[in-house]
C-alpha cells in the first residue's frame, strides 16, 4: 500500500497515547501485517519498521518518479500560484508525476512546482542537504519539517539518496563501520553515543537533532562530546562512516 497522508504517524502500540515510533512520508510504501478494529499493524517497505497506524483507506502502491528536494514544498489544487493549500510535503516525500504544465507537475489530485522536486533516481553527496533542517524542532519519532529526531535526521538523507539506513540509533550503531581513530574528525563522519547520533559538517562542527536544545542545531564537536559526557554520563561509542 502507499501512504497518501502528508505525514502518517506510526505508533509503538495500538493507542494514540503510546510512543510515536516513526512516521511515513507521502508516497512511501508499506505492507499490512494485521487488521484490528480501529488499527492496522504495518511494516514500512524501506526499512521494515513495524508499528501501528489508525485504520483508514489507503491507495495501492505505484511507481514514484520524483522526490521533494526542499525542507518542505507548497502544494496547489491547480497549476497556479493562487491556488496553494495549507498542507505541505516534507523533504524526501515521493510523488508520481502524471502531467506537466508550465512550471508545475501534477501528482494524484495536486500540483507542485517543478523546482521543488528532483527525479527519484538522482543522488548526491549523502549529507549535502542536511543544513536545511537547521532550526527544525526536536520530535521523538519525527522525520519531517514539523519535527525530527537524531536518527531520523541521518536516515532521511540516506533515503533521499536511495541508500539504506536503519531507523533507530541502536541499529545504526551496528550498521555503520567504526573508525579506529576517534581523535580527529572530518566532514560526514558520524559520532555515536548510546541513544544518540550526530553528523560532522567539518573537522570542528557537527549538526544533530538535540533533545536538550529542542531543535536541530550546529555545535562544536569538542564541546558537544564534553557536554554530553558530563551531563548524561554517556561515553562516545565511536566515530563511524
Amino acid at each position: 500500500m502507499r501512504n497518501t497522508s502528508f505525514i502518517l504517524n506510526i505508533y509503538e502500540k495500538k493507542s494514540l497515547s503510546s510512543k510515536l515510533a516513526t512516521q511515513l512520508l507521502y508516497g512511501e510504501n508499506f505492507t499490512i501485517q494485521k487488521n484490528y478494529r480501529n488499527w492496522i499493524k504495518v511494516k514500512s517497505k524501506y526499512d521494515n519498521y513495524i508499528g501501528y497506524i489508525k485504520k483508514k483507506k489507503f491507495k495501492p502502491k505505484i511507481i514514484n518518479t520524483h522526490k521533494i528536494n526542499k525542507l518542505f514544498a507548497t502544494i496547489y489544487k491547480k497549476p497556479n500560484k493562487n491556488f496553494k493549500i495549507k498542507k505541505k510535503l516534507s523533504f524526501c516525500s515521493f510523488i508520481s508525476v502524471k502531467k506537466k504544465e508550465k512550471n508545475f507537475y501534477k501528482f494524484d489530485n495536486y500540483w507542485i512546482k517543478k523546482n521543488d522536486v528532483t527525479p527519484i533516481n538522482k543522488t548526491e553527496n549523502i549529507f549535502s542537504k542536511i543544513k536545511i533542517f537547521k532550526g527544525v524542532k526536536y520530535k521523538w519519532g519525527g522525520i519531517s519539517f514539523k519535527g525530527i529526531d537524531c536518527s531520523a535526521l541521518v536516515q532521511v538523507l540516506y533515503k533521499y539518496n536511495n541508500k539504506f539506513c536503519p531507523r533507530d540509533t541502536k541499529d545504526q550503531i551496528r550498521f555503520f563501520k567504526k573508525v579506529k581513530n576517534t581523535k580527529f574528525f572530518k566532514k560526514n563522519d558520524l559520532i555515536f553515543w548510546t541513544g544518540h547520533v550526530s553528523v560532522c559538517i567539518n573537522s570542528k562542527l557537527l549538526i544533530h537533532a538535540y533533545g536538550p536544545k529542542k531543535k536541530v542545531i550546529i555545535m562544536s564537536i569538542k564541546k558537544t562530546i564534553n557536554d554530553i559526557k558530563k551531563n548524561t554520563n554517556l561515553n562516545v561509542i565511536g566515530k563511524m562512516k
